[in-house]
């Protein structure tokens, strides 16, 4: 049943058109908010079966996804958290990392920024709508709104971080400078993890930089505004990440969960922390070692929008070929995915909806 009481799928109801007509409006479910309005559109209602999914599933005593503590990494305490990360890898496909050398002043900021520039009116935040990547830096609601089967409550602010960054003049002055400072964190910051998740698999440091897998960085700031009927729609759908790693810097709102063992796990904010987790290209460069697992995010039914920032870690050399690593084929055991080029790959990812999508079955042998 819709909020306004006629049935999803009724005849009359056209969601192709109501999908173009909200695209076009270039509102974003924040101006959907902004205009007043008290129940939520039929395209974001999500049909029983995926809310069912939706219903609390979390065991009670179960355990948290781990938090690492990334202090005196290059001292005596290395092996340990090289087995930590590894270890982590392996059994949750993600992780939070304390003491990681980024200052709080920066996570604050890099939050405020990518917050400020959804908060804006939206005849501000409008030149900057779009679906291509022309230049380097879009914003819209819902990156699969044309192929998913409903749309969820969020917008996005969207840039191309590396090799070859937007122009400046491109990206938006209110988040501009936060933003450029925020990608050299993570260029640094992920070599450190590169290199620990390549230890972790009893690789040299270098190996997965040596890939390119820190040259190709993009970023999303999500941003969930308060929802008025949070039962009826998501805030992102389940899904897997398809690059190398993610790197994710959310706020205190929470909302975000992760698969393990069939339950889902709140991944409950912590102060100064980082969420990092695995992606599909990474399972299958370690030959199913490391695992990608789905995760999500509810829809928010606070009354403050909530922030995430996500950097996605993946090869710059896109007519690269891919597959698992020599190093991690064995007799023992053999090659789990095959071959592939990474353009063929990221061009398999955007074709499909968010829900439920994984591409390492596609590879698979």
């Amino acid at each position: 049943m819709a909020a306004n009481g006629t049935l999803i799928g009724e005849r009359g109801y056209d969601r192709a058109e109501e999908v173009k007509q909200f695209d076009d409006s270039k509102l974003g479910v924040k101006g959907l908010i902004d205009s007043g309005l008290s129940s939520i559109p039929r395209i974001f209602i999500h049909p029983p079966e995926i809310l069912q999914q939706f219903q609390p599933t979390t065991r009670p005593n179960a355990q948290p996804i781990p938090t690492i503590d990334l202090s005196d990494l290059h001292s005596d305490r290395r092996s340990s958290i090289v087995d930590q990360v590894s270890g982590a890898c392996r059994n949750f496909g993600f992780f939070q990392i304390t003491n990681h050398g980024i200052p709080s002043v920066v996570l604050d900021r890099t939050i405020a920024a990518v917050k400020a520039f959804h908060e804006q009116p939206t005849e501000v935040k409008t030149r900057f709508y779009r679906r291509e990547m022309d230049l380097g830096v879009s914003y819209f609601s819902n990156i699969d709104l044309y192929t998913s089967k409903a749309a969820s409550w969020r917008d996005t602010l969207q840039m191309r971080l590396s090799p070859v960054p937007p122009a400046a003049d491109d990206v938006p002055e209110v988040c501009r400078d936060e933003i450029a400072a925020w990608n050299q964190q993570i260029q640094r910051l992920g070599e450190e993890l590169l290199g620990l998740m390549s230890e972790g698999l009893g690789l040299p440091a270098e190996k997965l930089r040596e890939m390119t897998c820190l040259e190709g960085r993009a970023m999303v700031g999500n941003y969930y505004p308060p929802c008025p009927q949070p039962d009826l729609t998501v805030g992102l759908t389940s899904h897997s990440d398809p690059g190398v790693l993610t790197v994710l810097l959310q706020d205190h709102i929470g909302g975000l969960q992760v698969k393990h063992e069939d339950a889902w796990l709140d991944v409950k904010p912590v102060s100064g922390a980082l969420v990092i987790n695995v992606g599909d290209l990474l399972q299958i460069i370690s030959n199913e070692e490391y695992k990608s697992v789905d995760h999500r995010v509810m829809a928010n039914p606070q009354h403050e929008a909530r922030v995430a920032i996500a950097v996605f870690l993946n090869p710059s050399n896109r007519e690269g070929v891919f597959g698992p690593l020599p190093e991690l084929v064995s007799s023992e055991k053999p090659a789990l995915y095959r071959e592939f080029k990474f353009t063929e790959f990221v061009m398999r990812f955007f074709k499909k909806e968010l829900n439920g999508k994984s591409l390492v079955n596609y590879y698979k042998l």
